[in-house]
């Protein structure tokens, strides 16, 4: 990961927040990867119940716990965790929206869908974004791991869900999509 205050100006964050529908209507959200906080601390004060943040990484949990401590923030709950090896370990059908945010060029997307699939409501959300593979960006992995938005979209098992808001823009480096748990 860059620095922080570099990392943060890929993104036009209440944007990103409003195109994927992340809002007062949504209780509880799932964060997989949440890193820095970039999305977790302004998606946290937009949702009524708890967000729960997700990451692999040591550093990056440590970081954002001092973040949500000195910001007196109560809803946000922080685990360290693999979910693709441990899931997420919350209840089936539980959950109204999940944020899979620069994550999908992993080398088992469907298991991220699939836990998904498994801890989401009813009509639950996925909000996708990742980083553009048709330019050159800053960061972000290397341009030939990246998924496409046409991959993403054949990755969805459309048994399962359904895709609510097709590929869009986030300039200047990202696109993002929406899908529904059938």
């Amino acid at each position: 990961m860059p620095d922080e205050m570099i990392w943060n100006k890929f993104f036009d964050i209440d944007l990103i927040l409003s195109e994927l529908q992340i809002d007062d209507k949504i209780k509880d959200l799932v964060e997989i990867g949440s890193g820095y906080g970039t999305f977790t601390i302004p998606a946290s004060k937009k949702i009524k119940g708890k967000l729960y943040a997700y990451d692999i990484e040591n550093e990056m949990i440590e970081k954002l716990k001092n973040k949500i401590e000195n910001q007196k923030i109560e809803n946000i709950v922080i685990t360290h965790r693999d979910i693709l090896t441990q899931t997420t370990g919350l209840q089936d059908n539980s959950i109204d929206y999940v944020m899979l945010f620069n994550i999908l060029h992993h080398d088992s997307p469907s298991d991220f869908f699939n836990e998904a699939h498994r801890i989401l409501k009813p009509n639950g959300k996925i909000g996708i974004i990742h980083w553009r593979s048709d330019i050159t960006t800053p960061r972000g992995p290397e341009l030939t791991i990246r998924p496409k938005p046409e991959q993403i979209i054949e990755w969805i098992d459309n048994t399962k869900f359904l895709v609510t808001k097709n590929p869009f823009l986030l300039e200047p480096y990202h696109y993002g999509l929406l899908i529904t748990k059938i």
